[in-house]
């Protein structure tokens, strides 16, 4: 055997008989302390978190094996988010951007947010330079793509969106080593998105499932945008805004965490009303609770109130 072939061997022993320590490598990767972080910005979710828990394990792994020249390919990292508004998606956007960052899939860390509106335009040859003008701004990072699905309609025949679905897909396709694109929306909107185009489906390696917040999740959410804002519920508030939250989680356009924080603020302009039509002199405890007439006064707790309604 020569030299240079027993050098090779040797190299290769040692290689496999390496002891590789993936907890250290995890804690010096920081990937940790944005998982954290992601816990506390977000109530709940528990499935989401573990999803991207997941996919961090995978990519540090990943990076490990290519250490030792063990590349099995690249892992596809474009997903799909899907579920309601409110539930936190730009957030864990946000932060997967940043576990992808720090474990050098991506170059930047930043995330750019586009709808249609910013990809398709109105006329003929107004498409392709807005959708490659969003791709390159993005490059490097992560494109989150809001409401995909209004990119595809069937029901209008010509319709631009399918010239930026194609530039889309190429992208995706021949630059995903430099661009990860994630594309949300409603769920059952999104399965038919994806049944229609099913190139754009092939290229999606992950999609996460963001279920709606149950009743104790929202209060939860209602009371931290509360005292955030230096209010408190008093206790027959707090019972009639659990009873609003069970009432409006059932009528359309709810929209989760963001229709709570819209409810507390109309709540804020009925407490101010109040306080100013009371005539009376008020001390800090008057300025700071939220009373269950400020709850009880939403059309919510109307009958009749149309269907159309969005927030009330």
């Amino acid at each position: 055997m020569n030299e240079q072939v027993l050098e090779k061997t040797t190299v290769n022993l040692a290689t496999e008989n390496q002891e590789i320590d993936l907890e250290s490598a995890f804690q010096e990767s920081q990937v940790q302390e944005i998982l954290d972080k992601l816990d506390q910005e977000l109530v709940g979710l528990k499935s989401v978190k573990n999803k991207i828990r997941e996919m961090a394990a995978l990519l540090l792994v990943d990076r490990i094996r290519k250490s030792l020249g063990l590349d099995a390919g690249a892992p596809s990292l474009h997903m799909t988010f899907l579920g309601n508004p409110g539930m936190g998606k730009t957030t864990v956007a946000m932060r997967m951007a940043e576990i992808l960052y720090r474990l050098e899939y991506i170059r930047k860390e930043n995330v750019i947010l586009v709808t249609r509106d910013d990809l398709v335009g109105q006329g003929i040859g107004q498409t392709a330079p807005k959708t490659r003008e969003v791709l390159n701004n993005a490059m490097g990072g992560v494109l989150l793509v809001d409401e995909a699905y209004t990119l595809y309609r069937p029901d209008h025949p010509g319709d631009f969106g399918l010239e930026a679905i194609e530039i889309l897909m190429q992208v995706m396709e021949n630059q995903r080593d430099d661009l990860v694109v994630i594309l949300a929306g409603y769920k059952n909107e999104m399965e038919k998105f994806f049944h229609s185009n099913p190139g754009m489906n092939s290229r999606i390696g992950l999609h996460i499932e963001f279920n709606d917040y149950s009743v104790d999740n929202l209060m939860i959410i209602g009371q931290s945008i509360v005292k955030s804002q230096n209010y408190s519920f008093s206790k027959d508030a707090e019972e009639a805004f659990r009873e609003y939250l069970i009432r409006r989680k059932i009528m359309p356009h709810f929209a989760n965490a963001r229709s709570v924080r819209n409810a507390i603020d109309r709540a804020r302009l009925r407490q101010a009303n109040r306080l100013l039509s009371s005539g009376k002199k008020l001390n800090k405890q008057d300025l700071i609770t939220i009373e269950a007439a400020d709850i009880l006064a939403s059309r919510v707790f109307q009958e009749g109130v149309p269907d159309c309604d969005p927030e009330s």
